[in-house]
Order: C-alpha cells, then sequence, then structure tokens
C-alpha cells in the first residue's frame, strides 16, 4: 500500500465511540462509526494507541506491545475491526510506540530488580544526570525538569525523553531491536496495513551511540526490513533539509509528518499572506518515488511551533492563543483548530489548503465538524474531549452516567455538543462537515498530486496562496484567499471549469478569477507541465 494519494482519518479508540457504556470509547465503538468516516471521504484510518497501559500518556506509555487494553476489547474486537475495514476498503494504521516503555512494562521491571537481567541492556541509564547527544532536553519542559530520573531500585538514572513513567529504550541495543521486529510482524499478522512511527529522530540518535554508521539512520532501514513493505509513516519534526535522510531513497519511511510545512500554514493564515506557505513548498526535498509528505492542521498534542523563529512563533501565537492557558510548553498552541480560527468559511478554508498541498492528508476525528477545546484541562488533554455526535448527553459519545466519562465532552459555549456535533451537520447543505466532505472526495478523486508536478505560485494578490498540479495540458489549479477581502486574481494561466469551490461564482474569464474573503476554488486550466 502507498500513502501518496490517500486521505487519512485519525482516531482515538478512547474517545470515540463507547458501544459499552462503561464511560471509554472502545475497538466495537469505531466498528459502529466507520460510516462516518466512509461519509468523510477518507480512505485510510490511523488508530491511536490501543495497547495495554496505565493509561498515563494516552496510551503511548505501553506495558505490552502486542495486547490489547481491556478498556477498548480483546484481540478478537481488534480483528473484526480490521476485517471490517478492509470490506469497507478502508486501510489501517496503527501507532508503533518503540521509543520508549512505560516504567511498568516487564522488561523494566525486570531490568530494575536485577542488575544481571539481560533486560538492563534494554534501557538507557547513568550512575549520575548527564548530557546526551540523543535527548537534548526535556520533550515537555515546565513539567519534567530533567531527562533522568532516579530508581531506587536500579540503584541508578534511567533516561526519559518523554515523561518519567516513559523510560527510554536503548534502540541500538540488537535485542530491542529484534523486539521491535516482533511487534511489526504481530501487527501485519493481525491485518494491519501500516504503521505511524512514533518519536523517530530520538531513536535514530540513539541507534548512533552504538553503531554510527550512517548517523544511526540505518536502523530506519532495519526498520523497513522488518515492516517489509507496509507503509512507515514517521513523526519527524525536523528541518525540511534533513528529511532526505529520513526518506532514504524510499528504503527508510514512505511517509514523513510534515511539520515544517504544518508550523508556515499557520503563520500564512496568521499573516494573512500566502508566501510562508509558497516558501514552505520550495524549500521541501523531493520525496523519493513510492514516498510522500503527509499534512494536517491540529494533531493529538499541542500545535508546537519549533520550526519558526521566535518572531515568527510571536505571531502565531499572539493570533491564536493570546491567553497563557492557551500556551503549552513555551513553544505550542493547545487549541482545536475551529476556535483557534474563529469562523465557519475561514475553518473550510484551512481545511481546504491541506487537502491541496502534495501528499496526504490528515482529518483527526472532530475536525470535519469544527469541535472546540477544553482549556480546564491539562496540558494536551484540551484536545483530548470525546468524538461529538448529537446533541444527547455525552454527545452521543456514551449512555454513561455524565460523571463516569472522563475527559467530559465540551458542554458549554458556542462549541458544546450541543451547537456542534455530527447529526446537526451530516445532512445539512453549508455546514462545515459537508464542505470537509466535498474537499476530501474531491481531493481522493483527483488521485495522487505528486511534489515534482506540483508549483506553488507567487501571484500579485499576496493573500492567495495557488498551488498548480500540473497533469499533462489539463493541470488542476488550487486558490485560496488567506484575507477577508473580495479579490479578482490574475493568473497567468487559461482558466477552464471549476471542480469546486467554497460558494458558488459567475465563470471565470480567460486569465481572472473571482474570490470572496476566505474563499477558495479548484479548477482546472491549461498548462505545460514543469
Amino acid at each position: 500500500m502507498r500513502l501518496d494519494g490517500r486521505v487519512i482519518y485519525q482516531l482515538d479508540p478512547a474517545v470515540f465511540f463507547d458501544a459499552d457504556d462503561d464511560g471509554v470509547g472502545d475497538l466495537a465503538g469505531i466498528v459502529r462509526k466507520l460510516d462516518h468516516v466512509r461519509a468523510v471521504g477518507a480512505d485510510t484510518i490511523w488508530l491511536q494507541p490501543f495497547y495495554v497501559s496505565p493509561y498515563l500518556d494516552a496510551g503511548y506509555d505501553i506495558v505490552d506491545h502486542c495486547g490489547i487494553s481491556a478498556r477498548f476489547g480483546t484481540m478478537t474486537d481488534f480483528e473484526e475491526l480490521v476485517d471490517r475495514c478492509h470490506e469497507l476498503q478502508l486501510r489501517v494504521i496503527v501507532d508503533l510506540v518503540v521509543q520508549h516503555t512505560s516504567v511498568h512494562h516487564p522488561w523494566f521491571r525486570a531490568a530494575r530488580d536485577d542488575p544481571g537481567s539481560p533486560y538492563r541492556d534494554y534501557y538507557v541509564w547513568s550512575a549520575e544526570p548527564r548530557d546526551d547527544p540523543a535527548v537534548q532536553g526535556p520533550v515537555f519542559p515546565g513539567v519534567e525538569d530533567s531527562i533522568w530520573a532516579y530508581d531506587e531500585h536500579a540503584g541508578m538514572y534511567y533516561r526519559h525523553a518523554f515523561y518519567r513513567h516513559e523510560a527510554d529504550l536503548d534502540v541500538g541495543h540488537p535485542a530491542v531491536r529484534a523486539e521491535i521486529a516482533r511487534i511489526v510482524r504481530h501487527w501485519l499478522d493481525k491485518g494491519v496495513d501500516g504503521f505511524r512511527v512514533d518519536a523517530v529522530p530520538y531513536m535514530v540518535r540513539q541507534a548512533a551511540l552504538t553503531d554510527d554508521r550512517d548517523d544511526g539512520f540505518w536502523f530506519l532501514s532495519e526498520l523497513a526490513a522488518a515492516a517489509d513493505g507496509a507503509p512507515l509513516m514517521g513523526e519527524v519534526d525536523v528541518p525540511p533539509d534533513q528529511y532526505d535522510r529520513y526518506f532514504g531513497n524510499g528504503s527508510r519511511l514512505h511517509a514523513v509528518l510534515d511539520f515544517w510545512t504544518n508550523n508556515l500554514l499557520f503563520l500564512a493564515m496568521a499573516r494573512g499572506d500566502a508566501e510562508p506557505l509558497v516558501r514552505a513548498l520550495h524549500a521541501q526535498p523531493e520525496p523519493p518515488d513510492g514516498c510522500t509528505y503527509v499534512n494536517w492542521l491540529r494533531n493529538h498534542d499541542e500545535l508546537d511551533l519549533d520550526r519558526l523563529s521566535a518572531p515568527e512563533r510571536d505571531e502565531v501565537m499572539a493570533a491564536f492563543a493570546p491567553a497563557a492557558e492557551m500556551r503549552a510548553f513555551g513553544r505550542g498552541i493547545r487549541r482545536r483548530l475551529a476556535p483557534m480560527l474563529g469562523d465557519v468559511r475561514r475553518t473550510a478554508l484551512a481545511h481546504a489548503i491541506v487537502e491541496s498541498l502534495p501528499g496526504a492528508p490528515v482529518v483527526r476525528y472532530g475536525e470535519e465538524i469544527g469541535m472546540g477545546e477544553d482549556l480546564s484541562l491539562p496540558e494536551r488533554m484540551a484536545v483530548r474531549t470525546p468524538m461529538q455526535w448529537s446533541s444527547e448527553p455525552n454527545g452521543g459519545f456514551s449512555k454513561a452516567p455524565a460523571g463516569v466519562v472522563a475527559p467530559a465532552s465540551v458542554q458549554r459555549g458556542p462549541y458544546g455538543f450541543s451547537q456542534v456535533n455530527v447529526a446537526e451537520q451530516e445532512l445539512r447543505p453549508g455546514s462545515l462537515f459537508s464542505k470537509v466532505a466535498q474537499l476530501v472526495r474531491m481531493r481522493r478523486e483527483l488521485g495522487e498530486l505528486p511534489s515534482h508536478r506540483c508549483e506553488a505560485l507567487d501571484l500579485r494578490q499576496r493573500s492567495v496562496f495557488a498551488v498548480l498540479h500540473h497533469r499533462g495540458t489539463d493541470s488542476v489549479l488550487m486558490l485560496a484567499n488567506l484575507s477577508t477581502d473580495e479579490l479578482d486574481v490574475d493568473l497567468p494561466y487559461d482558466v477552464q471549469t471549476d471542480l469546486l469551490a467554497d460558494s458558488k461564482y459567475e465563470p471565470a474569464s480567460k486569465n481572472s478569477v473571482h474570490l470572496t474573503g476566505h474563499g477558495y476554488r479548484w479548477m482546472h486550466c491549461h498548462a505545460t507541465a514543469a
């Protein structure tokens, strides 16, 4: 399976739908709601962790990488979910979280209790806290003040790039890599189609400490070999001039989650100026054949703005997170997309931009209806509230008593479940859901939009993001107006018929197109291939 040309729907089993009414989402609940995923238009689902876990970090703190947490169901439930997805022509990607384990994992328990245990070498230890070339500092500053935590049983410090309850694995150790390969084979045998690989740069740097061959990127080649052709979609938050090494001519990652373009998209939205997006596409290295970028608006973490300069980051913060409670870790925003942008038209415009970029777009659960956040919840939990299906109690997510559901659905204000829900939007023309579904379906009809056939245009109207996808003589031009002003856009191409638009327009003249404020239009045009 190739990811280029696909549209991915990201969902968290814990908060998607509760089929057994115990207050927690489950695998059976996902099966019940697959028709919604199809209605959005996606053809691939990305399942966040469902593994056995104490659940201190939304399931990313794992104690059994090959087991299903009882809170979500059984292995039979998982197999039925995969089978049903495949019946509906949906492919399934799962999270591969092997940079660390929970400190409650049997490996770590054995490692801390017995210095002679083979599992002691599975983790990264030190007699004293020290600088570490693989981890420059805590991923969550303000929550963790060190990457080292003392373990009294072991009498040593163990490293944790993330939380202290997540001990870092030494992926350079052959036995650890054998375990990783076993985990990958296990889920492939269960029918999954690919993996979203968590915390990739940390593992590459750790591998280099054991074997500095190719600066540790040999680890990704070995991981790809273990996946045996199943696509690996990597969480790679690095500058774009490093992307080539993660692709490795197609022998490593098959897709890179593109934080660079994500950051510059929000800078463009904050400024009402397309220049940052044009800059982003110009700086992207061409991915190898069969490889692609993955683009999104908001994910399950904070909107991490590390790829921006300090002044640029301040601009985005001022525009979309003016209050301190809206910010996280000194670098990001802990808000959902719709309240950040504050307007359905502007939110639909953002979706149109992501769907127009080369690569594979992601729609995270709830973004298709414009869900809001709950800033009373700590850290990243603010954007991890249950899916809002209807105006029924708990937003239709669960029939459990309200006090049992945790985190609770957003209840009050313009983004509360009585105002924003699937049932209210799915049959209403002009709703955000209808606009997103239209964009996704058209994006899928267009198929693969490779980077080497994509041209970001510099237009006289700086607020208009224009990207041309060369398809011989019948190319596709996608326009997005980042400003509130109505505009007539002068183009260097002979524009033909509209494919879709935010509203009804008069037919375009030969070299001029009208756009409303925060409007978008996709259309055929005559353009010679580059």
